[in-house]
């Protein structure tokens, strides 16, 4: 269930190929996206009607209970920002509602990096187009479970976050790829151990073979992955 096309097909597109890599069949998916209630929340956050966010949250409530109804095992967001609703938006589902910073702390978890509270200082850095709606149902998965969080700062957003995606917009790809990498050194600079690239507006900048994204996580691989293992959990029910 999402508001934006590209990012729903994104995580289709790594549903089937992840799926299929050991011969099995991909999971049967059902797609709702609908991105003029992305609009709407868009406005709402600008509004002085609660009345107004609370529409378009009912909307995307009763997208959540057609696809409920339908038979699915599990509802995955592909959305960042869909995210920072996302307690609204599940309250009352029947099947497992997936929640893209739940799965990145799993992950980070499973691949060993404890939080500070067990000793080893692991800081996370999340990198978003703002400090607000994208990088919230991060921090506070991150922080609650005890890590330390690192976020840009006013003037790396300004200068380098922003004017990468600008670039990337106008075609210039290199001033893209530098400013980018720009961000993240600075990130890593200040001893991170790993950043969350918390925007698809970063998707498609660095090339795949970076060194610099061998560090970072793409949420939506963990989000997928969780996903595929929901269906197939499923599938071994009588």
């Amino acid at each position: 269930m999402g508001t934006s096309a590209s990012s729903s097909l994104r995580f289709l597109q790594k549903l089937v190929h992840w799926s299929t890599r050991d011969g099995e069949e991909a999971p049967p998916f059902l797609v709702c996206n609908d991105p003029l209630i992305k609009k709407e929340l868009m406005s709402s956050q600008n509004s002085q009607l609660p009345s107004d966010c609370n529409t378009a949250l009912g909307k995307l409530r009763l997208r959540r209970l057609l696809l409920e109804k339908s038979g699915v095992c599990c509802i995955a967001m592909p959305c960042n920002s869909l995210h920072a609703y996302h307690d609204e938006i599940s309250q009352g589902c029947s099947v497992p509602s997936l929640h893209i910073g739940d799965c990145v702390v799993k992950e980070l978890k499973s691949a060993n990096l404890k939080p500070v509270e067990y000793g080893s200082n692991v800081r996370v850095g999340i990198l978003s187009t703002d400090n607000t709606w994208n990088a919230k149902c991060y921090l506070n998965k991150l922080e609650s479970q005890g890590f330390e969080v690192l976020l840009p700062d006013k003037a790396s957003l300004e200068h380098t976050v922003l004017p990468a995606i600008g670039a990337f917009r106008r075609g210039d790809m290199e001033g893209a790829r530098n400013l980018l990498r720009i961000s993240l050194q600075v990130m890593f600079v200040r001893a991170v151990n790993t950043i969350i690239l918390a925007s698809d507006d970063f998707v498609g900048i660095l090339p795949d073979d970076d060194p610099l994204l061998e560090k970072c996580i793409d949420p939506m691989d963990a989000l997928v992955r969780e996903a595929i293992m929901c269906a197939r959990t499923d599938s071994l029910r009588p």
